[in-house]
């Protein structure tokens, strides 16, 4: 049983699902199988779409996968042996290595039409929003009609409707941007410091997740990355502690992130040290600047030799690139602490290195300005941070509202 807050601040108790799960080897026949790359949507990409809306309600399959009937003649490739006989599948088991792409597209395709408008699907997470109540119950209405068309189920024990934030993706989104699932924190920072490489590397990957709300990630992980070194003896001592202890409490404080609005153009803070390059991604909005992304990275053993005019060049490409798909088709301003920037972007006799990245900048409606390193400092602290983190994310598909 957990319990969860209405908006009269009322605990309300709601049953949590229980049960097995079953899930066959299949081994053997996914090494026979033609693999399906059907693309999942990217999680920070539709976390950005679902946050700053009124009113969302939260809907989830049904044994998402057990609603996709299997052919006839390929239900006999599904039979496993148990105690009680030999069987096969008749709906699509789990197990199987295409079944999250067929049931994706199958979503895509009940879906479609509804999606980027005003409904986002996750596999069999599917968020329903809108700016007003009425109108969120409006699109509520047509996906319930949907599915009623479609013959899809619901699991009524998993849904919430007309709620103000939820958690999507190890996210809670809601009207005032995105921020991290407090559940999911809260597990992290009671962990007790790890005992071995293989502890040290689940928490640097977990805490990884939310990577983009926290300055200096890099840097205060450096104790912990370093134990991941590959001739690296695990000696747990002061210094990794005091920053597995330090990531901890920066996970339990981080901050709101904003959503992009499209209509705005985007300004890039980059900066190069001597082997990482540093880009924040944010807008500024009633003159003030709302960070999107924190992104940061380190340099080959070729790029730590550049001179400083390539190395902030490259830092500057380096951004573009993270940052494309919000960049494309909209006015991008670049601020940099390196002020010959602003005028190699016109120059014609620059090294071929040079030229090749500057031609690589000319699909995008690119203003670069000119910023002293006082004035860049989220960047420049990005810049700074030792080279040895390497990012480590992995998804998640938990959801729960508050």
């Amino acid at each position: 049983m957990t319990v969860v807050t209405n908006e009269q601040n009322e605990l309300i108790p709601t049953r949590t699902v229980t049960g097995w799960r079953v899930c066959i080897d299949y081994r053997a026949l996914n090494d026979a199988t033609r693999k399906d790359h059907f693309p999942l949507p990217f999680i920070d990409q539709m976390v950005e779409k679902l946050a700053g809306h009124a009113y969302y309600c939260f809907l989830d399959g049904y044994s998402g996968y057990h609603q996709v009937a299997i052919a006839p003649e390929d239900q006999e490739k599904t039979t496993f042996t148990c105690p009680y006989g030999t069987f096969a599948f008749r709906r699509m088991p789990f197990g199987l290595c295409n079944a999250p792409a067929t049931f994706q597209r199958c979503m895509i395709s009940v879906f479609g039409d509804f999606i980027d408008h005003f409904m986002e699907v996750f596999m069999d997470d599917f968020s329903v929003y809108a700016s007003s109540f009425n109108a969120c119950l409006v699109n509520l209405g047509k996906v319930l009609q949907r599915c009623e068309e479609t013959n899809l189920v619901l699991n009524w024990e998993k849904c919430h409707f007309m709620v103000k934030e939820g958690i999507v993706l190890g996210h809670k989104v809601s009207y005032r941007g995105i921020e991290v699932d407090k559940a999911k924190v809260d597990l992290i920072a009671k962990l007790p410091p790890p005992q071995s490489v293989k502890e040290v590397r689940g928490f640097l990957g977990h805490a990884g997740f939310y990577r983009r709300f926290i300055k200096d990630f890099s840097k205060i992980a450096k104790p912990l990355t370093n134990l991941l070194s590959k001739d690296a003896q695990f000696h747990f001592d002061d210094a990794c502690l005091h920053a597995f202890r330090d990531l901890k409490e920066k996970l339990t404080t981080a901050p709101i992130v904003s959503a992009p609005a499209w209509d705005l153009p985007f300004e890039i803070m980059c900066d190069a040290s001597n082997d990482t390059l540093g880009a924040v991604l944010g807008q500024r909005v009633e003159k003030r600047f709302h960070t999107i992304y924190y992104a940061s990275r380190t340099m080959n053993d070729a790029q730590r030799n550049y001179a400083t005019t390539e190395k902030e060049l490259l830092a500057v490409i380096f951004a573009i690139e993270k940052f494309r798909p919000y960049l494309l088709l909209s006015k991008v301003i670049v601020f940099t602490d390196h002020s010959a920037l602003r005028y190699l972007m016109s120059k014609s006799d620059a090294k071929p290195r040079l030229l090749r990245w500057i031609l690589l900048l000319q699909e995008f409606d690119l203003e670069i300005k000119d910023r002293r390193g006082c004035e860049n400092t989220v960047a420049d602290h990005l810049s700074r941070l030792n080279p040895t983190y390497v990012e480590n994310m992995h998804n998640s598909s938990a959801r729960r509202v508050s």
